[in-house]
């Protein structure tokens, strides 16, 4: 009888799932590699694996899907950027898409949207519809599912709960020029910031604060460098996963309609997901420390309203205006 020492077993089962790894990845006809920013504790990221899973099955492994999260691929904009150069297949990106269209500022109005309830309504009806077609045909990116995200809420190492304690403070925003008006207005400095450097900006004292949904502040350790969530709520919304437009041209009318049906199999799991992880985040986020702090949000809706209304594009001003009045 011939016998193998742990060792020597330990490396011929590795050699194995490497062979099996390869094959699976030959066997492919297409792969698709999705990059986006979130960690693997995320929500979009379970989604993101949700959605190869589904996609790989009913294609019988035809079409394989590699998920890169943590910026591993590249950041939002580089990624959009790839896309449109065929470089990259797919990623998750929300508002940032306002810089080729316009429409997309929606996404993420300051206090347009009441509840998730009213998001679902705006992000599923009429208004979603001309958001993603307008998308598709200026930025060559395709939204094929949208995830939910928490409300975006102030960090900092301070309480503040009202405009006039943010004292030109420096603060990180996404490359978004409604952010940039809007917390200008509310009296911050706010400071363009690719995500993956706003832990080291926190830390190195660069900007003094950030703010985003309590899920990315969990899973990007912000706990570590900050010590209140001052409850702004200022944004409610939604994120889409997209796949490039040349990339959909190129696939048969069958397998886009498995590629939809796997998105649509995701978004439901993300937001299964995301419901469970929201009252777990933040007592997590209490326990490791950070302080919660109820903030007079009507004091930043109305601070904020006039540089909302003035910053978007004309062309979705009367939209805006009619959010804001429901």
């Amino acid at each position: 009888m011939i016998t193998l020492n742990r060792r020597r077993f330990a490396a011929l089962a590795m050699a194995c799932l490497t062979a099996a790894s390869a094959l699976t990845a030959s066997a492919a006809e297409l792969t698709l590699k999705l990059g986006h920013l979130a960690n693997e504790q995320n929500s979009w990221h379970k989604a993101s694996l949700k959605f190869a899973e589904e996609l790989e099955q009913r294609t019988q492994g035809r079409i394989a899907v590699e998920v890169f999260p943590n910026d591993s691929l590249g950041r939002e904009m580089d990624l959009i950027n790839g896309m449109q150069l065929g470089t990259v297949e797919m990623t998750i990106t929300g508002e940032s898409l306002q810089n080729w269209a316009p429409m997309a500022a929606l996404l993420a109005i300051p206090y347009a949207y009441r509840s998730l309830e009213h998001m679902d309504e705006v992000a599923a009806g009429e208004i979603g519809e001309k958001i993603k077609a307008q998308i598709i045909e200026r930025a060559q990116v395709r939204p094929i599912a949208y995830f939910a995200r928490g409300p975006r809420n102030l960090t900092a190492n301070r309480a503040i709960t009202n405009p006039g304690e943010l004292n030109r403070m420096r603060l990180r925003v996404p490359n978004v020029p409604l952010f940039v008006d809007t917390w200008t207005a509310l009296g911050a400095q706010p400071t363009p910031m690719a995500f993956s450097e706003v832990f080291t900006s926190l830390q190195n004292g660069t900007i003094d604060g950030q703010e985003n949904p309590v899920a990315l502040i969990q899973t990007a350790s912000l706990n570590e460098v900050q010590s209140h969530v001052n409850l702004t709520e200022h944004v409610r919304s939604w994120i889409y996963l997209t796949i490039a437009e040349q990339v959909w041209q190129g696939l048969s009318e069958e397998d886009q309609g498995h590629v939809m049906e796997a998105a649509r199999i995701a978004q439901e799991y993300e937001r299964q997901q995301f419901l469970q992880d929201e009252d777990a985040i933040r007592a997590d986020l209490e326990a490791k420390s950070m302080s919660f702090v109820e903030v007079d949000q009507k004091a930043f809706a109305d601070a904020s309203r006039e540089a909302v209304i003035k910053s978007v594009d004309e062309s979705i001003r009367p939209i805006v205006e009619d959010l804001f009045k429901q």
